[in-house]
Formats: C-alpha cells, structure tokens, sequence
C-alpha cells in the first residue's frame, strides 16, 4: 500500500513544473479555482466547437443563442425533432432552448471522496478509476508533452467516463487530494488532477454477466448502425453505434476509414487504452478509451466513446464507437473474462466470443 503525503502548493508547483506555463497561458480555465456545474441531475457537455441553441428541435428555427466546447448545460430531455439529411433527428432540451442531441455528450457531476491508499497490484501500486463529472483539468507533471493531443490544447482536460490508471496520492496545504494520472498504454504523459472527480473502478461493476452461457455472439450492422448479443438464438443486448466512415465530407470512398467486414473472434480485452491512428488532417489521438473488446487483428475494437454522441451515424476511424454504458456491458459478457487485476488480457485462437461484421 501507498500513503498520501502532503506537500505545500509552493512545492506541488515545483513538481508540476511545466504546467505553469500552460496555466499561464490559458487564464480562463483556472485549473486551481473550483469549477461550478449545472445542479441538475443529468447534464450535456458540449462535443464540438460551437452548438446552436434553437428555439424548436428543428434545424431551420431561429437560433435563440450559441454554446461552445466543453460548455456543460442542464439536459431536460430527449426529443425527436428535425435535422435534415442526417439520420440522428434527437435533440435535448435545454431550459434556453434545444441543442442537437449528437453534440452533447451525457455527463454527470458526481464528486468524489478521496480514497487514502492505493493498493499493491500484479503490475504495480495503483488502481483503474473512472472519470464521473463533466471534465477535470490536467497539470502535465512530465514535461515536455508527447502525445499529439496535448500539443494541440493548452489545457489538457480528461471528461466524463474516461478510465485512468491512478499510481499515486497527495496532499496540498488546503488538504485538497490529488491523484497522478500515469496511462499505461499512451506516450509516456503523466499528470496531476483533482481527485474528486475519479472513482474508484469496483470489482463487483466489473464481474462477468453470464459467464456460465457458452454460445456467445456479436453481430455488428453498418446498414443499421447497430449492435446485438446474442445467447443462442436470443438478442440479450442491442445498442446503437458508430462504425467507421465511408465517405468523406465531398463524397468519396475512404476505405482506410471503414470497418472491415468479415467475423473474428475477440482476442484482446483491456478496460483502458490510447487509440491513436490516421494521418495528419485526419488522425485522431485519444487517452483513456474505456471499456475495450479488440476483434480484429489490426486493432479494429467495441470501445467505448466520449467525444460524440452521434451513434447510428458513422463517426469512427475503423472501431465499432459505443456509449460508456454499452460498450461496458459487452465488455462484462463477451468472452474472455477480464480478471480485475491487471484489467488486461489476451488470449490465443479460437479466441472469445465471435464478432460478426455484416452490411445489412
């Protein structure tokens, strides 16, 4: 077990040496004030760079105002409205007016008690925790920033459902707790956060649902945009998702972009990884991707998805893109079963449970 020292800001500052320069450069986000979130029980956490606010769920109503990235607003509802030649037509009600549904990602703002000692562990001091309010903001405690997503923002912030693995406490003169974020699977970035907006990840969310059931299968609809499980002849579990884009925006075939078709068995399950992939104007870099059931031998994988939610529209790189919750329940049911400690395993052929990629 690890204790939980305390140390002065002064000395904390010392030891997060490069993030004062992106604190400094980025005065609005305060990484040291507490930050304030709607008090409604459920929220939406701009996705995008700016979302309208209409007065009716309807694309061609009047633009009541403007919300933009990372804006977290009270989510009253989800209505059908109108959004012409897309396929989501959800929109979410706002006390000011109604958003599209597919900009705003489903937060809460559930803070947390910090737990004082991490336990030992087969690969080490340290635990998975999950991220469970809107957004926490980093302090890079490494310098300099490797990994492409940090050169791009210059305050780096983790949101809601993300899944850490946490390998160290401290304490600062206030008593305020802090966990050091070190992500197993990225380019070597560590960072300091506040800890109340982790959890603990538990043994008993993580068991296996069903294990005793031997005939497992997934089948993955692109025509449908859709996922379903079944036990036998029984669908036991159907979600909408995101597969992998097969036009670009002027309508050309991106073949690199789309998820293969075919059935594989899955051969890797991890609760957190860095995807990262693509090329420069299209790649992406992702830390903490939760809840991932790899299929396919170039990485292909159910994952879960923090930075849209516009499943039952093609969004990915090649991934089947699944909500937190989604991609959670399939992780816990499709074989092989996870241990707890390290939350890693892979396994040989046949592999686990099939995973059937079809077009309609």
């Amino acid at each position: 077990m690890t204790t939980s020292p305390k140390f002065s800001r002064r000395e904390f500052l010392k030891k997060a040496a490069g993030g004062l320069a992106v604190i400094a450069m980025s005065p609005p986000k305060n990484w040291y004030s507490q930050i304030s979130f709607p008090k409604e029980k459920n929220l939406g956490r701009v996705t995008v760079g700016m979302a309208e606010v209409k007065a009716k769920p309807d694309a061609d109503s009047p633009t009541i105002s403007k919300v933009y990235e990372d804006a977290v607003v009270p989510w009253l509802r989800e209505v059908i409205g109108r959004r012409p030649y897309r396929q989501n037509q959800r929109w979410v009600e706002t006390p000011d007016g109604y958003i599209w549904a597919p900009y705003l990602q489903p937060v809460k703002d559930n803070s947390n008690k910090s737990i004082n000692l991490l336990p030992e562990t087969s690969i080490g001091v340290g635990m998975w925790m999950e991220v469970t309010v809107p957004f926490v903001d980093l302090i890079i405690a490494n310098p300099p920033a490797r990994s492409p997503w940090l050169k791009e923002d210059q305050t780096p912030r983790v949101y809601y459902s993300q899944v850490f693995w946490i390998d160290q406490i401290k304490q600062d003169e206030q008593g305020q707790s802090w966990y050091r974020v070190n992500e197993r699977y990225g380019y070597g970035d560590i960072f300091w956060a506040k800890a109340d907006g982790f959890r603990p990840l538990l043994k008993d969310e993580i068991a296996p649902i069903r294990p005793d059931v031997e005939d497992k299968r997934i089948v993955v609809h692109i025509a449908h945009q859709t996922i379903s499980c079944f036990e036998g002849k029984n669908e036991v579990h159907f979600a909408l998702v995101s597969t992998g884009i097969q036009e670009d925006m002027n309508g050309a075939r991106t073949p690199q972009w789309e998820t293969p078709l075919g059935k594989w068995p899955i051969w890797r399950k991890v609760f957190s990884v860095h995807m990262s992939g693509g090329s420069t104007g299209g790649g992406y870099d992702l830390p903490g991707v939760s809840w991932v059931s790899l299929f396919e031998a170039n990485g292909v994988a159910i994952h879960g998805t923090f930075w849209h939610n516009n499943f039952g529209e093609q969004m990915s790189h090649g991934c089947v893109n699944a909500a937190p919750e989604d991609a959670k329940w399939i992780f816990r049911w499709a074989n092989p079963i996870v241990p707890y400690d390290p939350g890693d395993l892979t396994i040989g052929m046949p592999g686990g449970t099939s995973v059937e990629v079809i077009e309609a």
